[in-house]
């Protein structure tokens, strides 16, 4: 037998392009399934000249005894077929686990690996079959609501450019699109105007920003993933970053994990972005690059499952790295037994939102792309009101998920807050974690200038605010292109025709943040 060959697997109406990398012997062997759809670099290459890239790429699983059979997502790479974000990857998926079943090669284990999407193809092929031994699931959110949406609003850093990329990307590969498009109003005929056709999943997608919505639990919404993890009774290692797009996402799956799976489980949390090494982050924190740090650790975990060898990280326990501690730590990560409460400041500061004139800032911190960055000077925007609290009188370890309580009005029926927090480095200001929330989501009827309570809840975090630094909270009425603006109307975002301005006012006397104490 070849140890590497390819084939053109035909299931419901596409050729599905599988290329299979066997370590060079005729045994069987455990067996490793990747599947991606970001291989349009091969579409133009041979099959041969994939085949041997690969035999390359995958010579540390070969060497350690692993077949690894890697397929091209349906219309991506040299598959046909068009490819319409997740819809068939649970069929495409369970097909190709069975395909496995029959070849001589196999041995009767079956191993999931990837990251980012090339994770979620296999989420939406649970529950998993018994021959399933084990899992390395990286930097990706099995809940399709965390991916699109964040308190109702949709994610146009995360979700909202990559969907435009992903439709149907050979038979339509040019889109009437620029980032502006998701102001058009109503922004329920995007598909329409910038595919030429309307893409059903995605105008769903639209009507639903409410996570408690029925729809989630539907195909369109990512129904087959759901809880995809939560009783899957087999050691999963799951990765992600501190300013990786899923970072709260995977937290959760994590906390959420029964007492059997979560013991043979682990969970690693670097300290950089969606890319995993530091690359594009404004600060390179010392042995912070999870593939050096814990070298081939996906080979590793898959060695130990078989009893080949000592697991990479504790199972049953998150490995973590400390931001401006820089070190890596390892325990529970369990809910913090006490907070700091800081507050915001005294009297009423008021000031106008529009929605045709959107603040932005830079970085997406932890639930769009592209990371962490220095935020620009405070004070740029009259729509921005910063708030830096006193100089800290020792270092203080900041470990879990930081609250703020925001007592607010508005002259509006309905509108938004966001705030942003980063730490004041002498280099700059670090951005930390955001979050948006409307008042409609607090009050149903919503009395225009009445005060009202709002509560954020940022992502889990880990670092290190030293003696003499302080925090910056930014708060505003609009994160673009981050997120969709609120056009200051009630009702379902996806249907407004007009935008208003607003006049939003803070009561900082009653409103502060609080800081999980580690």
């Amino acid at each position: 037998m070849k140890n590497v060959f390819f084939e053109y697997l035909e299931n419901n109406k596409a050729k599905l392009f599988t290329i299979i990398c066997l370590p060079q012997s005729n045994k069987t062997f455990p067996t490793i399934i990747m599947r991606s759809p970001y291989v349009d670099s091969d579409e133009f290459s041979t099959e041969e000249a994939i085949c041997e890239n690969k035999l390359k790429e995958y010579k540390i699983w070969l060497d350690n005894g692993y077949a690894v059979v890697f397929q091209h997502c349906r219309g991506r790479g040299k598959s046909t077929g068009d490819c319409i974000p997740y819809i068939n990857e649970r069929e495409d998926g369970l097909f190709l686990q069975e395909w496995i079943r029959q070849q001589p090669f196999y041995n009767g284990e079956l191993y999931l690996c990837g990251s980012s999407y090339t994770s979620s193809v296999h989420f939406v092929t649970a529950p998993f079959a018994d021959d399933i031994k084990g899992a390395v699931l990286q930097v990706q959110d099995c809940e399709r609501y965390n991916c699109n949406y964040r308190n109702g609003f949709y994610k146009i850093g995360l979700h909202g450019y990559w969907y435009v990329n992903m439709y149907k990307r050979k038979s339509i590969p040019n889109k009437n699109y620029t980032t502006e498009s998701y102001n058009m109003l109503p922004l329920s005929v995007f598909s329409k105007t910038v595919f030429g056709e309307n893409a059903e999943d995605f105008d769903e997608i639209l009507k639903h920003p409410n996570k408690n919505d029925a729809f989630w639990k539907t195909r369109y919404g990512g129904g087959e993933a759901h809880n995809a993890i939560k009783h899957a009774n087999i050691p999963v290692l799951l990765v992600t970053g501190f300013y990786d797009i899923y970072t709260g996402g995977v937290f959760d799956m994590w906390n959420t994990l029964d007492e059997e799976t979560k013991s043979k489980s682990a969970l690693a949390v670097h300290p950089f972005d969606h890319g995993c090494n530091g690359e594009g982050q404004p600060v390179n924190f010392e042995n912070g690059n999870i593939n050096k740090e814990f070298e081939n650790y996906s080979v590793k975990w898959l060695d130990s499952i078989r009893g080949k060898s000592e697991s990479p990280f504790p199972k049953g326990k998150v490995t973590y790295y400390i931001l401006f501690d820089n070190k890596w730590c390892c325990d529970n990560f369990s809910k913090p037994q006490e907070y700091q409460k800081i507050g915001l400041g005294n009297g009423t500061v008021s000031y106008e939102y529009n929605p045709n004139n959107p603040a932005t800032f830079k970085g997406g911190l932890s639930a769009n792309f592209n990371g962490t960055a220095w935020q620009d000077k405070p004070n740029l925007r009259n729509d921005i009101i910063t708030i830096y609290t006193p100089e800290f009188t020792a270092d203080t370890f900041v470990k879990g998920k930081i609250k703020a309580r925001l007592k607010a009005k508005s002259d509006c029926n309905d509108t938004c807050f966001y705030i942003r927090i980063s730490l004041c480095k002498t280099e700059g200001d670090y951005g930390l974690r955001d979050d948006i929330n409307q008042i409609s989501n607090f009050c149903a009827d919503y009395t225009p200038n009445t005060e009202i309570e709002m509560d954020f809840f940022f992502d889990e975090h880990a670092f290190v605010i030293k003696k003499g630094e302080k925090l910056r909270i930014d708060i505003s009425s609009s994160a673009f292109p981050l997120y969709v603006r609120h056009t200051n109307n009630k009702g379902l975002f996806s249907e407004q025709t007009t935008t208003k301005k607003a006049v939003n006012s803070l009561i900082l006397e009653n409103s502060y943040i609080e800081i999980p104490i580690g």
